[in-house]
């Protein structure tokens, strides 16, 4: 404990302690209305088969896709935090809009990019992606792997670069610096994003809703059961869903948390 946790309050920071408890007050207040109102209907939902249906869509699909952003981010947030790529700050620009445009906005993005003639011809070679399940990963791809990009450049720019160069003047080559270097010192930050970005996939349903549509037992995620079930005035399943991603989301901050710590005790 550092002497910044052992000194008394000052006056100015007993206002802000004020504000902290109304947010905290607001938020835990905002999660118990969901906690309170699926807890007796967990259950029931447990026992029901479209929610049994969404959840394995949305484990799937989220799993697939996160797992693609990290095999797709990870060489190109290399290229861009390591290397002189012409044109290195529009390539940057560009993945960062994704990040600041509304989720319906990207859905219709992708909407009008597969209705295309371009998404005609994935049609032809088999691959559907409008009102299927399979555009759900298309979403998340596009949602996530700008985000998964950005934290993975973030987090090799921390590391020393005297570290992988001193690796290459005993022998190594660039890759294997990178391999047995780079990669290591970044796991934990990587971990992080990726739980991050599985996490947003597993909560997303606006893009979805654009791209896929919301049909029972074929495109209905959690999310999307939550908003099915809402319709149609069942407000006890609804909330027993949303309780289902709340201690998803829960499990995955604390893996998140723990990645950290031990991140720093690197």
């Amino acid at each position: 404990m550092s002497w910044r946790d052992k000194r008394p309050l000052k006056p100015f920071e007993w206002g802000f302690l004020v504000l902290l408890l109304a947010v905290l007050l607001y938020v835990a207040a905002s999660l118990w209305g969901v906690v309170a109102g699926g807890l007796p209907n967990l259950g029931r939902a447990l026992a029901d088969g479209e929610i049994r249906f969404a959840v394995g869509l949305s484990l799937w699909t989220t799993t697939l896709s996160t797992l693609l952003c990290i095999l797709i981010g990870i060489p190109c947030a290399y290229l861009l935090a390591f290397t002189p790529l012409p044109g290195k700050r529009w390539a940057e620009a560009l993945l960062e809009l994704p990040l600041a445009l509304p989720y319906l906005v990207l859905g219709l993005c992708l909407l009008t990019l597969f209705s295309s003639p371009f998404g005609k011809a994935l049609k032809e070679l088999g691959l559907r992606l409008v009102f299927d399940p399979k555009g759900i990963v298309a979403v998340h791809l596009l949602i996530n792997l700008p985000f998964v990009i950005h934290l993975a450049a973030q987090a090799f720019r921390q590391i020393d670069p005297e570290l992988p160069l001193t690796a290459q003047t005993l022998g190594a080559t660039r890759l294997q610096a990178f391999r047995y270097i780079t990669l290591p010192l970044c796991r934990p930050a990587l971990l992080s994003a990726f739980l991050l970005a599985w996490s947003r996939g597993m909560g997303e349903f606006g893009a979805t809703l654009m791209l896929v549509g919301v049909t029972r037992l074929k495109t209905e995620t959690l999310p999307a059961s939550i908003y099915l079930n809402i319709s149609t005035g069942d407000n006890g399943m609804a909330l027993a869903a949303a309780l289902l991603l709340l201690l998803l989301s829960l499990a995955v901050q604390g893996v998140s948390r723990l990645a950290g710590r031990k991140g720093r005790d690197l």
